[in-house]
């Protein structure tokens, strides 16, 4: 089947592009021009015209790019057109009714890049981390995933691990001849290395994931301490209802922000304190449930009365900043507990020391995420692999002490087949519409 799609954004523009992907495409093309094949991966300009009318479309340039010398290794076309909405529509319309021909899916494109060899599974991951970046730091990572960086590293690890595989199984091949003991001294040495390795990977505190996903700051107190306040002053928009009602927030808000390139997601959360209302009671358990999986917790209290009992003292423990609003009503010294947290006095009427609260986030987002060891995992999917890996590592070191090699190379072969479902050298159709499915159409 030949597929097509819009790769450029929906929305007006100067310039739209199509793409044409398949056996079909240089049919498409002349169906499309009434011309023959333009010279490839040279831009041509053409007359774009209705395929069943033979109605002029649009004007603009052709680009041509026949099997394999192309983004997905199939014959593919791209056409650069005016981006007026019916511009497109009109092109997009004429296409479907081509019998071979039909509407790409999500990321079909960089799919058939995939299982054409043009590209492997950690590229194909990063092209779609690329397209979603909205911070330089999201940017740099996807770029350093796509240079193959992650990819030399996972499969220098398979390549070991296939190494020690080849001893193991000449064993099992000729069980009449036995093994010297330094081989199997270094058999027990070069897995348990790789291992090593592994488990310092590992060790990396989730930067690739918090860099890709965003560093995530839960807003939370107890009521009418200013929480939807913050949030609107720190996204310097109305995002969350603002009301002097204790209670008003029930649900958690979210916002997006780039925090001096630093992706951020912070969320304000319902007002913690005891309530009869079923509805309160439920935006309370989902406030705690924030709080415990935020990478930062911005814990709001009134200046007026702080209560370091309770759930509060649980709050301050970790990750956290106190935050003491209301400053301007304060007519006393703060309680002298509030030194022994790492804390900031603020007044959101005022707007006073707000910039002294941003701070203090700024360097928790840089302790974060600078990291001196280069980033290899991005997304979960690649850290189950790699813990799987090394549960199959720890078998085989059990059995091989018991020198039960048949049992333990299949331990190997499972613990390099982890490795190799990373990078794609092994079948891994069962993961492939997760991934793809996270692409935009066109892509």
């Amino acid at each position: 089947m030949t597929i097509y799609a819009l790769s450029s954004g929906p929305g007006i523009s100067g310039i739209a592009v199509v793409r044409i992907s398949g056996p079909d495409s240089s049919k498409v093309l002349k169906l499309l021009t009434k011309n023959e094949l333009p010279t490839p991966r040279v831009a041509t300009l053409r007359k774009i015209n209705n395929i069943n009318t033979s109605e002029l479309i649009d004007e603009g340039l052709i680009l041509w790019f026949p099997s394999p010398q192309s983004y997905t290794g199939e014959d593919m076309v791209e056409i650069h057109i005016h981006g007026g909405k019916a511009v497109v529509e009109a092109l997009l319309v004429s296409l479907s009714n081509i019998k071979s021909c039909r509407i790409a899916e999500p990321g079909e494109f960089t799919k058939l890049a995939f299982q054409n060899g043009k590209i492997n599974l950690l590229k194909a991951e990063s092209i779609g981390d690329l397209i979603s970046a909205e911070t330089e730091i999201q940017r740099t990572q996807a770029i350093k995933i796509m240079n193959g960086k992650s990819s030399v590293k996972f499969n220098q690890l398979r390549e070991k691990l296939l190494k020690i595989l080849s001893f193991v199984e000449a064993k099992i091949d000729f069980p009449e001849e036995d093994l010297p003991d330094e081989n199997i001294k270094q058999i027990k040495k070069d897995s348990f290395n790789v291992m090593t390795e592994i488990k310092k990977i590992l060790n990396d505190h989730k930067v690739g994931e918090i860099i890709r996903e965003g560093f995530k700051i839960a807003i939370i107190g107890p009521t009418n301490a200013g929480k939807s306040s913050l949030l609107n002053n720190l996204s310097n928009r109305e995002v969350a209802i603002v009301s002097e009602l204790a209670g008003t927030t029930r649900d958690v808000v979210e916002t997006h922000l780039n925090l001096d390139g630093f992706p951020v997601i912070i969320s304000d959360t319902a007002g913690i304190r005891d309530s009869k209302d079923e509805i309160e009671k439920k935006g309370v358990k989902l406030s705690l449930k924030k709080a415990k999986n935020a990478d930062l917790k911005l814990v709001v209290v009134d200046a007026k009365n702080i209560d370091f009992s309770g759930f509060l003292n649980d709050l301050l423990k970790k990750n956290a900043i106190l935050v003491i609003n209301k400053s301007d009503l304060l007519k006393e010294e703060l309680d002298p507990e509030v030194s022994k947290f790492n804390h900031v006095l603020i007044s959101l009427k005022d707007n006073h020391n707000i910039d002294k609260l941003i701070l203090k986030i700024k360097n928790n987002l840089k302790t974060k995420f600078i990291t001196e060891e280069d980033i290899l995992i991005t997304r979960e999917r690649h850290r189950q692999h790699l813990l799987q890996c090394v549960e199959h590592l720890k078998n085989f070191s059990d059995k091989n002490d018991k020198k039960d090699f048949d049992k333990g190379a299949e331990d190997l072969r499972l613990a390099t087949r982890q490795l190799g479902m990373i990078v794609g050298n092994v079948d891994v159709e069962e993961i492939l519409g997760s991934i793809f499915n996270d692409f935009c159409i066109g892509k």
